[in-house]
């Protein structure tokens, strides 16, 4: 039986109800690649771009993601995170991008990261696309959670 589904096979939210609050914790990666005029701009720490600094705005916009995910993920519970951390860090043409998120509740929070490492990545975008469009955002995944039924770990 698929878990989003009621028993009229409509789309429904998981009844987390009956589950124990436990601590959990996820953890999501993304990349993306610059082309040279962007990596140009790199100061040791940051990238400075005709619109302010992008890691710095990524962590921002990342952040609001991640808190608002259940308003882009429709059959995503809204929780309260008690965590949500970034290290975004350039490394030749690529900037890496992780989100580690946790929260004490009934239901993970791998969504919340995932959204977070989207949001931060589209920021990266938009804060250098006055440089050049040509920057691919790429292999998004969940690297960790744990506090649930299942661990996962990369």
């Amino acid at each position: 039986m698929l878990t989003h589904l009621d028993d009229a096979n409509r789309p429904a939210m998981v009844d987390v109800g009956d589950k124990a609050p436990t601590r959990r914790t996820a953890r999501a990666c993304a990349l993306v690649v610059l082309p040279p005029a962007v990596v140009a701009l790199f100061d040791g720490d940051e990238i400075r771009g005709p619109k302010g600094p992008v890691f710095h705005t990524a962590v921002l916009t990342g952040t609001h993601a991640a808190k608002r995910t259940s308003d882009l993920i429709l059959l995503c519970h809204p929780l309260a995170l008690d965590r949500c951390r970034f290290d975004i860090r350039l490394d030749g043409d690529t900037v890496t991008i992780e989100c580690e998120v946790s929260t004490h509740g009934r239901t993970g929070v791998e969504m919340e990261a995932l959204a977070g490492v989207y949001g931060a990545a589209l920021a990266v975008y938009d804060m250098c696309k006055g440089v050049s469009h040509d920057i691919l955002i790429r292999e998004t995944r969940l690297v960790s959670k744990t506090g649930g039924t299942r661990d996962v770990h990369e």
